[in-house]
């Protein structure tokens, strides 16, 4: 008895279901990948290929800068204390030394809120050395505290941290007026985020929920000063963030959506 093969395109079972299997594909990509994207508000008014970039999980566009070069990353990986660490009262009283000599006139006698500086009181004392180590190594460029910090042993660096992170935080910077809550979508960015941009919640890294080594606790500060890091991020200009974790979440924000989680923060104490 002569059987005719099973995977052949002579036999019309074999041939409907490998046509029927890549019909749904089709349609099942379609649906996924350009219709739900273009139909759904959570891409905002992201093009087409964005947004279905965006379903993917793959940037809509790579760096295309002049220079092919990528700006090297910061070397300096700070893990937070895994218990409450108290910094010796020696280190303090070096720190506070220096603070006031140096570091008054932008961040306030006490670290408190400034318009364009960041309030440094109460800050976690990884992410200040850190962030003072990616200044004298010019990871984080700047005209103003390069000059100051170039000069700076590493032991002032810790005792600047010690002495900033034993302030107590200031109020907040811009609270809401009575009556007024938070805006929803920098509440959902900041405690969700958004999976569909490759946007992980703020929370998980700046301490609401948890946090990661070197991140900052935000509540407090300028929203100018915040929104200002955000669009560097973005831009590129700032880049001592390790793994580019800032500057793929910030490239993913609208430009209102930054203003919205910067106000959010600046709300927060």
């Amino acid at each position: 008895m002569n059987e005719e093969r099973v995977f052949s395109l002579r036999n019309p079972w074999f041939t409907w279901s490998v046509g029927g299997t890549i019909a749904i594909a089709i349609v099942g990509i379609l649906i996924g990948f350009i219709w739900l994207p273009s139909a759904s508000s959570a891409f905002g008014d992201l093009g087409l290929w964005a947004k279905i970039c965006g379903a993917a999980g793959t940037p809509s566009s790579w760096y295309s800068g002049n220079n092919a070069v990528s700006p090297v990353p910061s070397e300096v990986v700070v893990l937070p204390p895994s218990g409450r660490v108290h910094a010796d009262a020696d280190s303090i009283g070096r720190g506070a030394t220096l603070a006031t000599q140096h570091c008054s006139m932008c961040h306030g006698v006490l670290g408190t809120v400034q318009v364009t500086a960041p309030a440094l009181a109460g800050q976690y004392a990884d992410v200040i050395y850190k962030e003072l180590r990616d200044y004298q190594t010019g990871q984080r460029p700047s005209a103003v505290m390069q000059p100051i910090i170039a000069p700076r042993s590493d032991q002032d660096l810790r005792d600047l941290a010690a002495y900033y992170a034993s302030l107590t935080r200031a109020p907040a910077a811009e609270p809401l007026p009575a009556g007024e809550g938070p805006d929803a979508t920098a509440v959902k960015l900041a405690m969700q985020g958004d999976p569909q941009r490759n946007i992980p919640p703020c929370a998980a890294c700046h301490g609401q929920l948890d946090r990661k080594g070197a991140a900052p606790w935000l509540g407090g500060q300028s929203s100018i000063y915040l929104a200002a890091q955000m669009r560097a991020f973005a831009s590129g200009a700032r880049h001592n963030d390790i793994n580019e974790q800032m500057r793929i979440v910030a490239r993913q924000m609208t430009p209102e959506e930054i203003d919205s989680i910067a106000k959010y923060y600046s709300a927060m104490r």
